[in-house]
């Protein structure tokens, strides 16, 4: 861990701890969205150490609870973390081999992977990966945990605000990103095509789907450039 320190900026640091501190008032409400829905407190713990997926954990209880069929949800959690196979293509060299690859896969999710791509050699991608995933990996159960005590409590996480903590502390994160106008673009083009593509997609999906503005924004650009 001490390397990790040493290895990463005070600024990384800190980005890491709020987008942890975030998943963790997430896990909040997910924990007691499941045990006010009738689950044992045990199982968005479990699932929070296992998956460590928001998304396909919060598609998983809300399948269950509305009388859907445990194939079905496990099959739809499946398909929201299909996205995980480009991100495993993207940061091969992140993972490793061996063992670690095994230890490292288990940490992947959309966070991790925007801050191992974001760092600019391979010691300081693997270094703010393994902190993030190892940090959400404590923060997600044990939010699930407090919010599943709390669950029979309070009945309406949705009037509490949780759910709007993490988006917040996201785009506070990615404003300064913004000034450049190639990355502006390409943000842009992502969300139209994660709007449009949310009404008729499962959770999850159209954030897959968003990653195409990168390709929609690189090539106006580039005919922009052409034209000059």
């Amino acid at each position: 861990m001490r390397s990790i320190w040493r290895t990463l900026e005070r600024q990384v640091l800190r980005d890491v701890a709020l987008v942890c501190l975030a998943v963790g008032v997430i896990g909040l409400s997910y924990g007691a969205i499941a045990v006010s829905s009738g689950f044992p407190l045990w199982v968005p713990v479990l699932l929070g150490v296992l998956v460590v997926a928001a998304s396909s954990e919060f598609l998983f209880i809300g399948i269950i609870a509305a009388g859907g069929s445990p194939i079905a949800a496990v099959l739809a959690g499946l398909l929201v973390n299909a996205r995980h196979l480009p991100f495993g293509l993207a940061i091969p060299e992140v993972i490793g081999r061996g063992w670690r690859r095994f230890l490292s896969t288990h940490l992947m999710n959309d966070e991790t992977v925007v801050f191992a791509l974001a760092q600019k050699d391979l010691p300081a991608k693997r270094a703010a990966y393994r902190l993030c995933g190892l940090g959400i990996l404590v923060c997600w159960p044990l939010g699930a945990l407090l919010g599943g005590m709390a669950g029979s409590v309070i009945k309406d996480t949705d009037a509490l605000g949780l759910d709007a903590m993490f988006p917040a502390v996201i785009l506070a994160l990615i404003l300064p990103a913004l000034r450049d106008r190639k990355t502006r673009t390409a943000a842009l083009a992502g969300s139209g095509v994660a709007l449009v593509a949310t009404p008729f997609l499962p959770v999850g999906l159209p954030v897959l789907l968003a990653l195409a503005g990168v390709v929609l924004a690189t090539g106006r650009v580039r005919e922009e450039e052409s034209a000059r």
